[in-house]
């Protein structure tokens, strides 16, 4: 890409900030007319700021795609053109639930710090315009060219600010004293289930493009292979879902079943991911192998010799998980061309 594209990408980012605030401003003031409203809680600005914010990040990830990424699907056989789209939406629902958390999460840190402050509706507007116009930035650059390393960043942001928001909002604020599923339970809920929800969507998610970037390193031939990556991240993505969907409180033999799924799925895509791509780099392996034995010494010293509670276990898990995912998605980074390969075949399931 020369000079010249890049300036015009940068204008055309420029313009799409300026109005994602403007549309933000202009239906927040709308919205939010009448008495001021305070900046958390019931009745606060944060809600209806947070879902138009969220909506308009969305539509700037959709514009900036057909802008940018038109032709990609040209040269493609249909089914290829099937799992790019399914991807596209996935993105799409991420990006609102990304940005609607974001302005929730800054809203309940601002109640605390700023408490008795009541906002009037021009004052929300803009408030709400600068929520729109940051996440409308972020997805609009995103639409330009979105690579798998931004995808999973993008994937650990959403669980911290999920979390975060979750845990300002529990019902219970011990909950650490049980486990993370206990934000789950609650007039607050919504805000942890809903994040596992969206975060199995981007974990899916993740796993396509991982597909897409073995698929621009080894080609056709190894698309039986790639399937099976796509397919476990997939499961993955949606047993993770299931332990929002299934919430402690009311089902829970299938929020246990999943949670454990979950689990073990992350271990199955991780393997067979690492097997996939040639070679397969010696500092993979190696980060595969010493990510499976460090958890299994989690677990034996919280089983076995109870060092530490459930709720520090699943921060090590978890942390241990971002920390391999990481790892790999640089490795991909590094390996995958840069170009979009259309497949020659025009069945994934016949040669």
């Amino acid at each position: 890409m020369d000079q010249e594209q890049r300036m015009l990408q940068e204008t055309r980012a420029i313009w799409a900030t300026a109005i994602c605030f403007l549309l933000g401003a202009g239906i927040g003031t709308a919205v939010l007319w009448g008495n001021a409203r305070p900046v958390a809680g019931d009745g606060s600005v944060g809600i209806p700021a947070a879902i138009i914010a969220g909506v308009i990040a969305a539509a700037s990830f959709v514009v900036s795609t057909r802008l940018f990424r038109r032709g990609d699907h040209a040269s493609m056989p249909r089914w290829q053109v099937v799992i790019s789209s399914l991807s596209a939406v996935a993105l799409t629902i991420a990006f609102a639930g990304v940005t609607a958390l974001g302005v929730l999460l800054a809203g309940e840190v601002l109640g605390v710090g700023l408490q008795g402050l009541e906002l009037p509706s021009v004052g929300g507007g803009i408030i709400t315009g600068v929520a729109s116009a940051i996440g409308g930035r972020l997805a609009f650059d995103s639409g330009i060219g979105l690579r798998t390393t931004d995808l999973a960043n993008l994937m650990f942001g959403y669980l911290i600010i999920g979390t975060l928001f979750a845990m300002l909002t529990a019902a219970d604020p011990r909950w650490w004293e049980h486990n993370f599923s206990q934000l789950g339970i609650g007039a607050g809920a919504w805000a942890f289930n809903g994040t596992l929800v969206v975060a199995g969507i981007l974990a899916a998610t993740v796993g396509s493009y991982i597909g897409r970037d073995l698929h621009r390193i080894r080609g056709d031939e190894d698309l039986g292979r790639i399937a099976w990556v796509v397919v476990l991240w997939a499961a993955t993505g949606l047993a993770l879902a299931g332990v929002g969907l299934f919430p402690l409180e009311r089902i829970l033999v299938l929020h246990n079943i999943a949670s454990v799924s979950t689990l073990v799925l992350f271990v199955a895509a991780a393997v067979v991911t690492t097997m996939a791509i040639p070679g397969p780099p010696t500092t993979l392996v190696q980060t595969t192998v010493g990510t499976a034995l460090l958890l299994v010494v989690a677990f034996v010293l919280a089983d076995g010799f109870h060092l530490y509670s459930l709720t520090v276990l699943e921060v090590i898990v978890i942390g241990l998980g971002l920390l391999w995912l990481t790892t790999l998605v640089r490795i991909l980074a590094v390996l995958t061309p840069a170009t979009t390969r259309p497949s020659a075949r025009g069945s994934l399931l016949r040669r």
